[in-house]
């Protein structure tokens, strides 16, 4: 094991040294899909978000989706993010203020709730590797635990992949409060979430 992680390191360092990383890494292009299951809730409406009029270096793509439930709609944003050169700024993807309430679901992640303006958030990131994260330090522990193993290096070496897979799907579910108490939306939106979680974290979209 010694032996592998010297050799390993020795391999690192040398490429930084002989070709270091200049430029931004490409990205196969990536479309959200119409259709997106939630059980228990019907699909209602899906269009991509309009393109930002300033220019936004690490956002790749983005698309909008409304469920709705008897009475209820969920909204669903989603963000296709590349923070290879940027940091995570948390209060430019979600619309929870800076008070927000973090938890932690074993199997999923981090995700943070809170209230807006009557109602009810929940936004993650989903990470390509490693569980969900919400602030920039649980983004960067994860890379850290997840990508820097022997099995990824050999990718990173012949220049097909970035050490460090910084890529994230940003999610923003919300609900109306209406006549609903927060910790009642939080539930659903959490339930909601989890089946969400699961169905993307199988399919992240590839290099």
């Amino acid at each position: 094991m010694l032996a592998l992680t010297f050799s390993s390191a020795v391999l690192v360092l040398g490429k930084l040294i002989l070709f270091p990383v200049s430029t931004r890494p490409e990205f196969t292009p990536f479309v959200f899909p119409d259709k997106v299951p939630v059980p228990q809730w019907q699909l209602s409406e899906s269009r991509p978000l309009p393109k930002p009029t300033a220019d936004i270096p690490e956002l790749l793509s983005q698309r909008y989706y409304r469920y709705t439930q008897n009475s209820q709609q969920l909204d669903i944003d989603m963000h296709y993010l590349a923070l290879e050169y940027t940091h995570l700024d948390i209060q430019k993807w979600t619309k929870i203020p800076s008070a927000a309430t973090i938890r932690h679901h074993k199997g999923i992640g981090f995700y943070g709730l809170g209230i807006d303006q009557q109602r009810a958030y929940l936004s993650s990131c989903i990470n390509p590797r490693g569980g969900s994260t919400f602030t920039y330090e649980q983004f960067n522990r994860n890379r850290y635990i997840y990508d820097l193993h022997p099995q990824y290096l050999l990718s990173w070496l012949i220049g097909q992949n970035s050490l460090l897979d910084r890529r994230c799907l940003w999610v923003n579910l919300s609900l109306s409060l209406n006549d609903s108490t927060p910790d009642t939306a939080y539930r659903v939106l959490e339930n909601a979430w989890f089946a969400w979680y699961k169905w993307w974290q199988a399919r992240f979209p590839s290099f």
